[in-house]
């Protein structure tokens, strides 16, 4: 059977305890960095107590990818149900990436995830790829919804600056985002309707 991440919603109290300590040390320090011992040690409970919850480092590590991707999903279409304009809804997620940034100094977990780990059976590279690929057709469907020519491709365009703001935004800052939207409206004024 092939390990997946836990539902981090049904978590025992013993588990929320270690899931929250694996989080903050896998965001701070990275995911090969961090050990059993410390994420037991940080959360308070034995390494049996981590294995009894979780079964393996992999599947903490898959949960607590998990809980960042519903956290963020949750933002971003919670920011989206408030704006209407359909060009604008293109550029939430861009906005929405500037105030996560800023209580996420590390850059993006997910690929800081998908760079440590090499084996795509790996339940966290799952849960990794699915929010890239999520955030994907999101771009599209907000392309489509906004009568844009060719919404696959906008979508993609869209995601690479995303991605690439995401990526940069530690070296450069929270401009690097303010340079993607910049770069977003451009793409988006330059591309044919129906």
């Amino acid at each position: 059977m092939k390990a997946t991440a836990l539902d981090p919603d049904t978590l025992t109290p013993a588990a929320r305890r270690i899931l929250d300590a694996g989080a903050e040390l896998f965001y701070a320090r990275g995911i090969t960095a961090v050990g059993v011992d410390a994420v037991a040690s940080a959360s308070g409970v034995t390494k049996r107590t981590l294995y009894d919850r979780f079964g393996s480092k992999d599947v903490l590590v898959a949960t607590y990818l998990l809980e960042r991707d519903r956290r963020w999903r949750r933002l971003l279409l919670a920011r989206l149900d408030e704006v209407t304009a359909p060009d604008e809804r293109l550029l939430i997620p861009f906005h929405v990436l500037a105030e996560w940034s800023r209580g996420n100094p590390r850059g993006c977990a997910f690929i800081n995830a998908l760079a440590e780990i090499p084996d795509d059976v790996h339940p966290g590279f799952s849960v990794a790829a699915a929010e890239k690929q999520w955030l994907r057709e999101l771009f599209t469907t907000l392309a489509r919804e906004a009568t844009f020519m060719r919404p696959e491709n906008l979508g993609l365009q869209l995601m690479c600056l995303h991605e690439g703001a995401l990526a940069s935004s530690r070296l450069a800052g929270i401009g690097m985002v303010d340079a993607a939207i910049a770069a977003a409206r451009t793409i988006l004024a330059a591309a044919d309707r129906r």
